[in-house]
Parts: structure tokens; C-alpha cells; sequence
């Protein structure tokens, strides 16, 4: 028996009712892995307190009714059926009222799809029509879209975020409502958003949703509206600065840091755009002024260090040209270390593929990564200080003073064995060491 199902016969066997509810249903019509379970339930919070006093008890939120109960090593969230009191603030009920009635608890929730209940046996509850909008593969609210974008406005950002992660579309109704109202998004904290967003963007699907609703994506990130219906006018470029957005963002593997790079990488052209005597577009200096821009968004979005420095990395250097030869890159692999070099050619691949087909460079980068593969195989090739076979004990063996003299000529070895002009062999690096104090 499943530890959900241990849980619901425990509400049961105490003459209560208990259902699955929420994702974990979607996902079983979805033939997809569940990741975690919630239960709703008509026993109230003290009444459950008794009924799981043989489990671990965690209160997680008493004062809205939700328990969590730990059966066999695994978190179940149980919740009271609950009505919703006003929403003053756009995003939290002020209060909540206990129910006796379950559809009353799943007409409170966001989207027909996540307003259905499963009994421990399998038999759904389905009020709203949300398996058939699963079979039709379609966001919809639950009633009148407009009251539950006002209730929530999380639930904008969570409706192209199902959009591109579930491959579906969003009912016109509520598409309609979802633009109309998208300025209240900014009454959600900066953090729901961004990880709605990263949630969004890593989706089978954010192309199309990015096109459809660059609107709503613009509430977060402004510098998008600016690339709506944006011609870029060079000959590389067969698409608006939109479209090619999403595109090097779909091209790009589903990892949040490149994604987010791929996001950002030409949100810099709008602001450095000049043209050539034949009337051509440039835009030179955009990766900087990319990488100005993710610096101030990611601030703002509360972004955690390494993902902002790895996409301000990315940006910085997308719009540099893909390495001809093996030596090219291991000087790269020198400068940036294998991952980031890894990073960076897949978002320089991604790139190029949302241009025209006819600069397609995509063998090339493909042989890049070849490269990397080869050059981090051979054993007298190294690319980081520690791999190097002498150290700064060694330098002062020789006679170097401790200080930067001897960080320098650590970096000028490492240089050297990165490029292939000194095998990284202890004696060979020894000898060059005493040649050159």
C-alpha cells in the first residue's frame, strides 16, 4: 500500500473522508512520477492531530489546516477543507473558513486540471471538466478566470508556466484574463517569480509560450517587450529579436542557467543598435549591455550568486566566434575551465541555430566539444593550477620569494602546459623554473 493510501484509510477508519488532490492527480492522468502527494480531507486540524498520533506530526500550517504527516519516510501534506476569504493583498486568502465539502475546497483552486480529487481506490472526483481539458490539453481556470487572477496573481505566472512545462495551451478566456491582469503580477515577490520563470523556461514548450505571452514574461523582465516584433535587419538574422529569443532559449539544453542565459543573451540590441552605410544593422557591443541588464534583473529577482555569475557569464561571452582548432580551445579550456567552455558552446550552438540556415555552424561547435573531450584525455595537458606537477613549495625551493612573484610564475607555467609549448613533467617545469629566475 502506497503511503498516501495508509493515510486516506487512516481518515477513513476515524470516519472521515480523504482524497488525493492537486498535481499528483494531473500527473497520474499524465502517466507522469508524482512528486510529492496532498490529501484533503473534512477532519479538522485537532481531529487529525489525534487520528496520525501514531506518525510524525510536522505542523507546517495549523492555522489554514495543513498538517504533514511522515508515513513510511515520506512527507504527506493533509489539509481541512477550506473556503477562502477575501484575497486583499492579490496573493494570500485574508482567512480561511473550515469546510465540511470537498468540491466546495477544489472550486477554490487555481485550474480545472488541479481541481480534481482521487480516492485511495483510484475513482476520481472531477467537478470542472478537468480531465477532459487534460485530454484536450488545456489550461483553464476554475469559474471566472478574471476573479482568480484578481484572488492570486501567482497564478498568471503559473498558467504559461503549465503552458510551457505541460506542452498545453491556455483557454482563451483565460489567456484574455491572464493579459489583462498581468500587471498585477507585481504584487508577487520577486522570488515566486523567478522561480516561475526558471520553472517556465526549462518547459518542452517555452517557445511557443514565450511568443504568445511576451507580455506577461515582460512584467518580470522588461527588456522583453522591447524585442516584440523587433526586425533585426542583418542578414544573419531571419527572425525578429522575439522569435530568435525563443528559439536559442527552446535550442538551449533544458538547465536553468543556460536558459536564463539564452534569455538574456540579445536583450542588449535594442540599446546599441546602429547602421552601416548599406543600411545594415549592427549591434555592437550587446553581449555588455546583456550582461548589464541580467546583472540588474537577477538582483532584483533575488537570483542566489552562482547562477548569476554563471549567466552573466554566458551573456558576456556568447557573441565571441566558435574556436577553429584543437589550440583554440585549450586556451579557452585554460581561461574558463571545461564546465563553463561546455556552457558556453551549447548556448553559442543554440545561438546560431535561431538564425538563418545558411550560417548554420553547428558541425563546428559540435567539433568543439569534441575537442574539449580529447584535450582533457591527454595526461601531459592540463588546464587548472592544481594539476600542474610542480607547486609554490617548489618555486621557493628554488630560491622565489613568497608573494605575487611566485602566483605569476605558477599562472605563466600553467599557460604554457594548457597551450602544448611545455609538457606538464616535474623536471622539464623545474629546469624552465631555474632557465627563467
Amino acid at each position: 500500500m502506497m503511503p498516501y493510501q495508509k493515510i486516506i484509510k487512516c481518515l477513513q477508519n476515524a470516519g472521515k473522508e480523504g482524497y488525493l488532490v492537486g498535481g499528483c492527480v494531473r500527473d497520474h492522468f499524465l502517466n507522469k512520477k508524482a512528486q510529492d502527494f496532498d490529501v484533503t480531507t473534512n477532519a479538522l486540524p485537532q481531529e487529525m492531530k489525534t487520528i496520525f498520533a501514531d506518525y510524525k506530526v510536522i505542523e507546517t500550517g495549523l492555522k489554514h489546516g495543513t498538517l504533514t504527516v511522515l508515513c513510511d519516510g515520506e512527507p504527506i501534506e493533509v489539509t481541512t477543507y477550506r473556503v477562502d476569504g477575501a484575497y486583499s493583498d492579490g496573493r494570500h486568502p485574508d482567512d480561511v473558513q473550515f469546510s465540511s465539502s470537498l468540491i466546495e475546497d477544489l472550486k477554490r483552486r487555481d485550474f480545472t486540471v488541479n481541481a480534481m480529487a482521487m480516492t485511495a481506490e483510484g475513482e476520481i472526483i472531477d467537478p470542472f471538466g478537468g480531465r477532459e481539458d487534460l485530454t484536450n490539453r488545456t489550461i483553464r481556470a476554475v469559474g471566472d478566470p478574471f476573479c482568480r487572477f484578481e484572488e492570486d496573481a501567482l497564478r498568471i505566472l503559473r498558467a504559461v508556466r503549465f503552458a510551457s512545462v505541460l506542452d498545453f495551451t491556455i483557454e482563451k478566456n483565460t489567456a484574455d484574463a491572464a493579459i489583462a491582469l498581468k500587471e498585477r503580477v507585481g504584487l508577487v515577490s520577486k522570488e515566486r517569480c523567478f522561480s516561475e520563470i526558471k520553472k517556465a523556461l526549462c518547459g518542452i514548450s517555452i517557445d511557443r509560450v514565450l511568443m504568445e505571452y511576451p507580455q506577461i514574461f515582460a512584467t518580470v523582465l522588461p527588456e522583453i517587450e522591447d524585442t516584440i516584433g523587433y526586425n533585426q535587419n542583418n542578414p544573419h538574422h531571419c527572425y525578429d529579436l522575439l522569435t530568435h529569443t525563443a528559439l536559442t532559449v527552446k535550442n538551449s539544453p533544458p538547465d536553468p542557467i543556460l536558459r536564463l542565459a539564452a534569455l538574456f543573451h540579445d536583450l542588449g540590441k535594442p540599446n546599441t543598435h546602429s547602421l552601416d552605410e548599406e543600411g545594415i544593422a549592427h549591434y555592437y557591443g550587446h553581449a555588455s549591455k546583456g550582461t548589464e541588464i541580467a546583472k540588474k534583473r537577477l538582483e532584483e529577482l533575488k537570483s542566489d550568486n552562482y547562477t548569476k555569475e554563471e549567466v552573466l557569464f554566458l551573456v558576456r561571452h556568447h557573441d565571441a566566434p566558435a574556436e577553429n582548432d584543437r589550440e583554440q580551445v585549450a586556451k579557452k579550456l585554460r581561461r574558463f575551465g571545461s564546465e563553463r567552455l561546455r556552457k558556453l558552446i551549447a548556448l553559442r550552438r543554440a545561438d546560431n541555430l535561431a538564425q538563418g540556415p545558411e550560417f548554420y555552424r553547428t558541425q563546428l561547435h559540435d567539433q568543439c566539444l569534441i575537442w574539449i573531450d580529447e584535450l582533457l584525455l591527454e595526461e601531459d595537458r592540463c588546464f587548472t593550477l592544481s594539476k600542474l606537477t610542480v607547486n609554490g613549495k617548489d618555486l621557493m625551493d628554488l630560491g622565489y620569494s613568497q608573494g605575487p612573484v611566485i602566483g605569476e610564475m605558477l599562472e605563466k607555467l600553467l599557460t604554457k602546459v594548457s597551450e602544448g609549448e611545455l609538457p606538464n613533467d616535474r623536471e622539464t617545469l623545474l629546469e624552465y623554473v631555474k632557465n627563467a629566475k
